[in-house]
This record gives C-alpha cells, sequence and structure tokens, in this order.
C-alpha cells in the first residue's frame, strides 16, 4: 500500500471518528449542531500546545485533549438548555466563528500562524507519525467511537437521547431530566471529536486556524446525513464516501464543500433518511436482499 493510500485511509478514519461523534449529538439525542469543527479544533490544538510547546508526550497529549474538549462540549452545550432547533443551530455555527478567531487572534494558540513542529507519537521508544502503525491507531480509535455509540444505543443513556429527540415535552413528563442528558450528549460527543483532533494533529505535525473553520462543520454534518442520521452504518459509510472522493480524485477536492452542500440539498429533497437511513430506499433494498439470501 503506497503511502498516499495509507495517508488518505488515516484521513477516513478521523473523519469517520468526527462523523460518529456528532452523531450521537444530532443522531441520538437530536441536538443539530453547525460548530462540530470547533471541539475538533480545540482537540488538536490542546494535543498541540501539550506536546509541542511544553514538551509532554502525544499520550498525554491525548487523554487531555478528550478530557478538555469533553468538558468544553458541556460548557458550550448549556445554551442548548435555553434554545431549540433552529436558534440552536445559529449559537453552535457561532461558536465556531468565535473559537476560530481565538485560534486565529490569540496569541498563546500561534495566532495565524498556527502551531507547527508537533512531535510524532511514540510507543515503546518506536516513533511514528505517518504509514501501518499510525493508520492502526486511527483506526483502533474510530472503532473505539463506534463501540461507544453502540453501547449508548443499547443503554438507559441512548433511550433517554432518543426520548429528548423525539419530544422533550414528553420526556421530562415521563421523568428524563432533559438538561442533565442534552449536557451528557454535548460532552461524550465533544470528547470524542477531541480525541480525533488530537490525532489529526500528530499526523500533520502542524495545526492551523482555517482547518477547522465552519465549512468543516458542514463537511462534517453532510457526512452523517448523507449516510444516515441516528444509525451506527449512517456516518461511517458517509463519512468514508464524501472524504475518501475528493481525495482520490484530486479535480473534486477544489471543490468539496459544493459538492457537499449540492448533496445535503439533494438527500433533503429525494432522501432525507440518507443513503443508509432506517426506511431509505437503499437500505430497504438491502434489507430485502439480505432476508431473500437468509
Amino acid at each position: 500500500m503506497s503511502d498516499y493510500v495509507l495517508s488518505v485511509a488515516v484521513f477516513v478514519g478521523i473523519w469517520v471518528t468526527l462523523a460518529l461523534s456528532l452523531n450521537i449529538l444530532t443522531g441520538f439525542a437530536g441536538q443539530v449542531s453547525l460548530g462540530h469543527a470547533a471541539f475538533f479544533g480545540i482537540g488538536a490544538y490542546t494535543s498541540a500546545i501539550l506536546t509541542a510547546n511544553y514538551g509532554q508526550s502525544f499520550w498525554t497529549g491525548f487523554a487531555l485533549a478528550i478530557l478538555i474538549t469533553g468538558m468544553t462540549g458541556a460548557v458550550l452545550g448549556l445554551p442548548s438548555l435555553r434554545v431549540r432547533h433552529d436558534f440552536l443551530v445559529l449559537v453552535t455555527m457561532g461558536v465556531n466563528f468565535v473559537v476560530v478567531a481565538l485560534f486565529k487572534y490569540v496569541d498563546f494558540f500561534g495566532g495565524a500562524m498556527g502551531i507547527v513542529n508537533i512531535p510524532a507519537p511514540s510507543l515503546f521508544g518506536h516513533t511514528f507519525r505517518g504509514g501501518a502503525p499510525y493508520l492502526i491507531l486511527v483506526w483502533v480509535y474510530a472503532l473505539a467511537t463506534l463501540g461507544v455509540s453502540w453501547y449508548l444505543s443499547k443503554t438507559w443513556t441512548g433511550m433517554a437521547f432518543n426520548t429528548v429527540r423525539l419530544d422533550e415535552d414528553a420526556a421530562a413528563a415521563v421523568g428524563v431530566s432533559v438538561p442533565r442528558f442534552k449536557i451528557y450528549a454535548f460532552a461524550i460527543s465533544a470528547a470524542l471529536a477531541g480525541g480525533a483532533g488530537s490525532l489529526y494533529a500528530h499526523f500533520i505535525g502542524s495545526v492551523f486556524p482555517d482547518t477547522f473553520v465552519f465549512l468543516e462543520s458542514i463537511a462534517i454534518l453532510s457526512m452523517v446525513i448523507f449516510g444516515g442520521v441516528g444509525t451506527l452504518r449512517g456516518p461511517i459509510v458517509g463519512a468514508i464516501i464524501l472524504k475518501a472522493a475528493p481525495e482520490m480524485l484530486r479535480f473534486v477536492q477544489d471543490y468539496r464543500f459544493t459538492l457537499y452542500g449540492a448533496l445535503l440539498v439533494l438527500m433533503m429533497l429525494f432522501q432525507p433518511m440518507g443513503l443508509l437511513g432506517d426506511d431509505s430506499w437503499l437500505w430497504t433494498k438491502l434489507q430485502r436482499l439480505f432476508r431473500k439470501g437468509s
């Protein structure tokens, strides 16, 4: 496998993690966010600052990126307790702009020049930035994120998320603490995105504010909606297709945000459940084939 294909596979794994993490917030708990790239960036900058500026190990930076981003997500989730739906979308969008502005204009975060010379991870004396070892690390984390998502979908927490998503007033009426579970959803979703940010920073070796702009939040949400929001399979398939295609087809790369926007509009018009969402045309066909095969 060439270095280029390995790099694409690493990027796909990171964005699969981001799509799965956003799906916990938007698909499970029904809190639509257009600021997920902010959590991605907070994780990346946390790990970058700790390792490049303060000499901490990758593993310390990785763990603290998850912890700090999760705590930040819980705090930034507080507006969801007072606003819903369209207004929440605007709030999360604003959060993304504020976070990127802090990265760009505050010297502590490196300003517009970002942070460079981020060290590669090392384990048992072996240092690796790219190649198969890093690919395994990224996909282990992606599988761990999938495991967290699956676990949540089978527990009382997942049931509470679903109840909040369907009807907040009804959820409160049956004893579900809507504020508490909203904060849980923001914290878990943000923490997982923070880990993806750390992996991204150490793979690239540098971080810059423009990587985590609002358009990237649109891209992550597009992956979730395109694949099938609220399912486990959908965000994975959506991220693989929408991240791998522009990377493999270089002439599409410059127009990827246009592609994401067009796909969002088309999916909303013709397949609102997504490519592999519950009751979608393709998923219904595949289920019929599975039944015939069995």
